[in-house]
């Protein structure tokens, strides 16, 4: 007996929203590898190098797609502008994360960066001439004080100026976004944001490492290769996560990457959490999805425009 074509919707809208659960938490745990790659070889290899070879190693795997999107010819751009900014800021967010993952525990960093919607909240204003009401303004001051439980200003046992570095690369990652959104918002596609941004930060990431550049050794090189092949995996299984599902429901699923590099710095570094850090993390975890609803619940009500929500 065939079942009801509602009773078969039903069922393959389970499993795309599954799926989507699926390629978010798999993303989350992708990254964790990544940062662990990157935490692994920071002793030797500078930050800025290894931030090169995510970027070029990203840029390679990027190619077929520029290929099928139409090749060169796809690169081309009357937002010249946003773009820079995406990529100077985008370069900037990479940097700070990789430079936390060599002097902090993962997850701390993983915790810090959860701040970006914090910012983005904030810089709205400013770059998108957005309103943001008294709910989510106080979310961003809960927010901020989750902040303080993380980085314990005064306790001694944390190296509190390359956390403020990881803050100020969340600030890095909201300008981005914001980039990105209002590029979406005029109708530039993703495959044009994306590649701009890698061959932006790749010419940015070279420049400088040949100031910096230590030659590396096999097992080095392989590690470099692998921290740009884990990410781009990443941003595939993020990308596919948020295409498949609906934002409120696969954003939260992101969060699980601090319970990834937790566990992970706990098993290869012996990185114990303090109870004020795990207090700090479950203030920014419930302000950041309080933000996403009241994000989502502003865009539900707002009349069609032709606007795109940015992520």
């Amino acid at each position: 007996m065939t079942p009801p074509d509602d009773e078969s919707e039903d069922a393959a809208l389970r499993r795309r929203r599954a799926r989507a659960i699926a390629a978010v938490v798999g993303a989350a745990a992708t990254f964790a590898v990544a940062a662990s790659l990157v935490k692994w070889i920071a002793a030797e290899i500078p930050t800025i190098q290894i931030v090169f070879f995510r970027s070029v190693v990203s840029l390679i795997a990027l190619s077929p797609m520029i290929r099928r999107e139409g090749g060169v010819k796809v690169l081309a751009t009357r937002r010249f502008g946003w773009h820079v900014l995406r990529t100077v800021a985008g370069f900037g967010g990479m940097f700070t994360t990789f430079y936390g993952y060599a002097h902090l525990p993962l997850a701390e960093v993983t915790a810090l960066g959860f701040t970006m919607p914090l910012f983005l909240t904030a810089l709205s204003i400013p770059f998108l001439g957005e309103q943001v009401g008294i709910r989510r303004w106080s979310a961003v001051m809960v927010g901020f004080l989750g902040v303080l439980l993380i980085l314990r200003p005064g306790a001694g046992d944390i190296a509190l100026g390359p956390a403020l570095v990881v803050v100020f690369g969340a600030v890095c990652w909201a300008v981005a976004m914001i980039a990105i959104r209002r590029m979406g918002e005029v109708g530039e596609s993703n495959v044009v944001i994306v590649a701009w941004f890698s061959i932006g930060g790749t010419v940015l990431a070279g420049t400088l490492t040949l100031f910096a550049w230590v030659t590396p050794s096999p097992q080095q090189f392989a590690i470099l290769v692998g921290v740009g092949l884990v990410s781009t995996l990443a941003q595939l299984l993020i990308t596919e996560g948020y295409r498949r599902g609906e934002t409120t429901l696969v954003a939260p699923f992101e969060y699980t990457g601090i319970l990834w590099t937790a566990v992970i710095g706990l098993v290869v570094w012996g990185e114990q959490p303090a109870p004020t850090m795990l207090a700090g993390v479950a203030v920014l975890v419930v302000s950041g999805l309080y933000i996403l609803h009241r994000e989502v619940m502003k865009r539900q009500t707002m009349p069609a425009s032709g606007e795109k929500p940015g992520r």
